[in-house]
């Protein structure tokens, strides 16, 4: 797979670009709120994946027991509209890690001019969807700071 088609880490986290297509938007053009939550899912799992903490690899249980990340919580602040044909960045970054979860946030822009802000906290569960704690070795990757 293209590198490019999964986004870029950068020095604090990782950034995703988008484009919005007519599927995204409402009758008037402007991306419907709830899509949104398309654009930061996408964020987070390629996020991971260029970590190297590919979904079916935490699943399979290749850091440890198996397991998932399930979203707990999540606030958005919607501040701008984007529109059909924008190319929008999707920046996530890890901002705390506990035991048995991740705290993180993310930003849509629309060049330099922030458009919304997402807040997410993140749980790890086992496959039977019970809380369970995070292996050592995905919270060292996860780490702020921390290079793959």
């Amino acid at each position: 797979m293209s590198s490019d088609l999964a986004g870029r880490l950068t020095e604090d986290g990782h950034r995703l670009e988008v484009r919005v297509y007519f599927e995204d938007t409402d009758f008037s053009g402007v991306v419907y709120h709830a899509r949104y939550l398309h654009f930061l899912e996408r964020g987070r799992s390629d996020f991971l994946r260029l970590k190297g903490i590919g979904h079916r690899e935490l699943m399979a249980g290749t850091f440890g027991a198996p397991m998932a990340f399930a979203v707990r919580r999540m606030e958005i602040d919607f501040l701008r509209p984007a529109r059909i044909d924008d190319v929008l960045t999707v920046s996530t970054r890890t901002r705390q890690l506990g035991g048995a979860r991740v705290l993180l946030d993310q930003t849509v822009l629309k060049g330099d001019e922030v458009l919304l802000n997402a807040n997410v906290k993140v749980a790890v569960i086992s496959p039977e969807g019970k809380p369970m704690r995070m292996p050592p070795r995905v919270l060292e990757v996860l780490a702020p700071g921390a290079s793959q």
